[in-house]
């Protein structure tokens, strides 16, 4: 896997925690937060499906069927 440097703002205590964990686990900071962000997509793609679900119960949308999702990827 390639990692790719970010920079981004997280609050005081959300860092030190990290901070702590890291150490306690000897592990590194940024493996906590991979296998973290890893987990909540999980959460969030349910979230997603969930949703997706709401809307063609209540007709703002419509699924499409794999034979016209086959013929719409040129499948």
């Amino acid at each position: 896997m390639h990692a790719i440097k970010t920079t981004f703002s997280l609050p005081d205590h959300i860092v030190e925690e990290l901070s702590e964990f890291a150490e306690e686990l000897g592990e590194k900071k940024s493996h906590i937060v991979t296998e973290a962000l890893q987990r909540y997509f999980d959460h969030l793609d349910l979230k997603v499906a969930k949703k997706r679900s709401q809307e063609i119960k209540e007709g703002k949308t419509s699924p499409i069927s794999l034979e016209e999702l086959e013929k719409e990827l040129g499948l």
